[in-house]
């Protein structure tokens, strides 16, 4: 524990990527493979299901330090977080006790404290805060609540490994995706020339488009790139290998059994294949808003009445696998074109492959760009046609090109403290729009502002105070915002009637009186209705 203490000390210190990726260089070279297993799982962000709340600790450490509510709250709002108000509480200022290793403590004292009464977990808990330093008792406390956060990049933690492993990035990549488990066997497989096999396939790393942000001109001729719409849905994988189905999220997450209409597509594949592609709710030949999409999400198995009425179909825009052979370093062209003909002999509606758009010059790209909204998409997708499928967020063979977003001028109306190192500062707001002479909540939004901004609106907050409601402050209806936000559809569940997508702030509008921010009116008249909601309301 002390060694991956250690580790993450030096990953939370530290901005540079060199010195973050040495260090993890460093630890898994003389970590055993057990400990190792473990470190990696937490380094790119897995967590064990929650069985311990902050609450619990709370309560344990009133218990252990027989220290008033009131002084708690106070320590914990100078601080900013509860783990780390609890560690500097209990821990010792250095660890002299305890010589456990990451490996010993997880599977010897952490899991078995699953089975325990909450009492003895709290008794046993209490316990290990006597033998440990503060940093050891802070990683303790984020383990034991899921909270664990490292300031690292996956793909950073992969690049160790590959190096310790003397293996290509990108086959590391594909060991480690997916669901695995922190052991000492998989750990050594994983990191073996060889390889391992899985019980079930697992799915490639995604490639990931960056935003574009320059002219067209500077990315080559029109020529040499294809184009697509950018889909809004949820990015997938879909295969079916040795007779068996499974669809991947972009989380690395099974979604399987919340889409058994494509589990029925996903067998007509032929054996061995993996596609990449968007789940989307599709109904009339054209995408539904993603609100529908939104009502599958969650559903493990969604009854009959959600299937029908938010119908999802794939649209397969790339080929990863076929006849179980790996074609991502095959050009896109290729890829396009078998991927093609595989859609074509399944012959499913719920199977369409993303359409190329045609254009001969970026001029015409841009007028087809201007439609987006029109076809119910968020931009383009822009594609070298010799590029290969790649691991992560490459710069240069793909890019997605968005649509401006939507912005409203809304009047800030509450504000609550945010959490982690700004618990102790006003960062969550409320936004407001005009309906005739009374201000309506329509969003909520949490970045865009610099820190010297926040601060500001922060000290305003404080002092423009009209009411508290619990931790929520009500203030003076005075100040202006710019939101930024990328859809907005009709809602039964908002005072307002609607609801934003992705709100953030994008500028305070310092030069603009509250009584001139925009109405709710203006807002309801951005309300793009694509083409499928045309058709049901016409089917009325």
């Amino acid at each position: 524990m002390k060694r991956f203490v250690e580790l993450f000390q030096a990953l939370d210190t530290t901005t540079s990527t060199n010195a973050k990726v040495a260090a993890m260089v460093n630890y898994f070279q003389d970590a055993s493979a057990g400990d190792a297993a473990w470190a990696a799982f937490f380094l790119m962000g897995e967590r064990m299901k929650r069985f311990i709340s902050s609450r619990d600790l709370q309560n344990w450490a009133l218990e252990f330090t027989a220290m008033p509510d009131w002084l708690f709250e106070d320590s914990y709002h100078t601080v900013g977080d509860t783990a780390e108000t609890i560690a500097l509480l209990v821990g010792h200022p250095r660890s002299h006790l305890d010589n456990r290793t990451l490996r010993q403590w997880m599977e010897g004292e952490i899991l078995p404290l699953m089975q325990l009464e909450k009492t003895e977990q709290g008794e046993r808990i209490k316990q290990w805060w006597q033998l440990l330093s503060v940093a050891e008792c802070f990683v303790l406390n984020k383990i034991l609540t899921g909270a664990f956060r490292v300031g690292v990049s996956k793909t950073l933690v992969l690049r160790a490994l590959a190096e310790v492993a003397h293996l290509d990035p990108a086959v590391i990549a594909h060991r480690f995706v997916g669901a695995w488990q922190p052991n000492a066997e998989f750990f050594q497989q994983a990191m073996s020339v060889e390889g391992h096999s899985r019980a079930s396939p697992r799915p490639y790393p995604f490639y990931l488009a960056y935003p574009l942000e320059q002219n067209l001109e500077s990315i080559g001729e029109p020529q040499e790139w294809s184009a697509e719409w950018k889909w809004d849905g949820i990015r997938g994988q879909m295969m079916q290998q040795n007779g068996e189905v499974l669809i991947w999220s972009r989380g690395e997450e099974l979604v399987t059994e919340q889409f058994p209409e494509l589990v029925e597509l996903a067998y007509q594949l032929p054996d061995g294949a993996v596609l990449d592609g968007e789940i989307l709710a599709w109904m009339e030949n054209a995408p539904m808003d993603f609100a529908a999409l939104q009502k599958r999400l969650g559903r493990k198995k969604p009854g009959s009445s959600v299937l029908q009425k938010n119908p999802v179909i794939f649209m397969a825009y790339d080929l990863l696998q076929w006849q179980e052979e790996d074609w991502r370093d095959r050009p896109l062209q290729q890829r396009r074109q078998q991927l093609q003909k595989i859609v074509e002999t399944v012959a499913n509606p719920r199977l369409q492959l993303s359409p190329s758009i045609s254009f001969s010059s970026w001029n015409e790209l841009t007028a087809l760009r201007d439609r987006s909204r029109h076809h119910g998409v968020e931009g383009l997708m822009l594609k070298r046609l010799d590029s290969t499928y790649q691991v992560g967020r490459k710069k240069g063979d793909w890019w997605k090109w968005k649509i401006e977003p939507y912005t409203i001028d809304a009047v800030l109306l509450y504000a609550q403290p945010g959490a982690g190192r700004r618990a102790n500062l006003y960062t969550d707001y409320t936004f407001a729009l005009w309906q005739g002479d009374e201000l309506v909540p329509v969003a909520k939004a949490y970045f865009g502002l610099t820190d010297a901004e926040i601060n500001r609106v922060d000290n305003w907050i404080r002092r423009n105070t009209v009411e508290r409601l619990g931790p929520v402050r009500s203030v003076k209806p005075e100040l202006v915002f710019e939101l930024a936000f990328e859809n907005i559809a009709l809602s039964n569940r908002h005072k307002s009637g609607v609801a934003v997508r992705f709100p953030r702030i994008k500028r305070w509008r310092e030069d603009k009186p509250y009584q001139e921010a925009d109405t709710l009116e203006n807002l309801k008249s951005l309300i793009h209705i694509t083409p499928a909601e045309q058709s049901r309301q016409s089917a009325r």
